[in-house]
């Protein structure tokens, strides 16, 4: 899975930083426990292999039981551990990343924070190292079956007599600045005029155009928006009298 890091700092997560690096911490050592099972023979590889599991569980109380178990409970757990270590870290008592880094010293691992990696297309490095490793990433259950929503007629809100907002109240999609930006760069002038008028709060060019479709004319009359009769009234609510004129081009 990529993720852009600017969604990093914009949402102050920087704990996934240090999930990630724990957990690239946590994989490498279960690879290396792994290569030392494929190579087991000897006594001495397996007080090698308890040297090294007893320098995991350095700051847990079982690290006593992985000194005085025997051979094949030992074996158990290796590999138990071969895939990975399994941590848990409690609310406000994350390991600092001083802890994480005498942790990857202890165990004799890699505790790098980025690496080159190549671009698929290109062949090509990239031109900065780029943060690996591993980490929780919990899927949220939103998916596009449950959010396939249509609207042509429905409830409108009192104030704005705009389309009221989401698919419990049969409402319409939202089309902010930004997706009028989008618009605005293509010209697309007259799409652009349907969506904040007849589309949205224009009641009389609504009335209208839903009469030019059940005659099946292509006619689109333009009024003026609700929301600007609503800014009108704010205006004369701060004792500023603002009156339309209407001038014949």
């Amino acid at each position: 899975m990529v993720l852009n890091p600017l969604g990093v700092p914009s949402r102050m997560n920087v704990g996934q930083i240090l999930e990630t690096h724990l957990g690239w911490i946590c994989l490498q050592a279960g690879k290396k426990i792994s290569n030392m099972l494929k190579k087991i023979n000897t006594i001495e590889d397996v007080d090698v292999l308890r040297k090294l599991i007893s320098d995991i569980y350095t700051y847990s109380k079982d690290n006593e039981i992985v000194k005085k178990c025997d051979v094949d409970y030992l074996l158990t757990m290796a590999n138990r551990l071969k895939d990975g270590i399994l941590l848990a870290a409690p609310v406000f008592e994350a390991p600092s990343e001083d802890l994480m880094c005498d942790f990857a010293n202890k165990i004799e691992v890699s505790a790098v924070d980025a690496i080159e990696l190549i671009d698929g297309l290109t062949g090509e490095k990239f031109d900065r190292p780029v943060t690996v490793g591993c980490i929780y990433m919990m899927k949220l259950h939103h998916l596009v079956n449950n959010k396939i929503h249509a609207r042509s007629v429905g409830p409108y809100s009192l104030i704005t007599q705009q389309p009221l907002g989401g698919k419990s109240h049969f409402g319409g999609q939202r089309f902010g600045e930004m997706e009028c930006w989008a618009l605005q760069a293509y010209g697309a002038a007259y799409t652009l005029q349907e969506m904040l008028t007849v589309k949205s709060d224009d009641i009389r060019g609504r009335v209208k155009i839903y009469e030019s479709i059940i005659r099946g004319v292509n006619e689109l009359e333009c009024g003026i928006p609700e929301s600007f009769n609503v800014m009108i009234e704010e205006l004369r609510a701060l004792c500023l009298c603002v009156e339309l004129q209407k001038t014949e081009e």
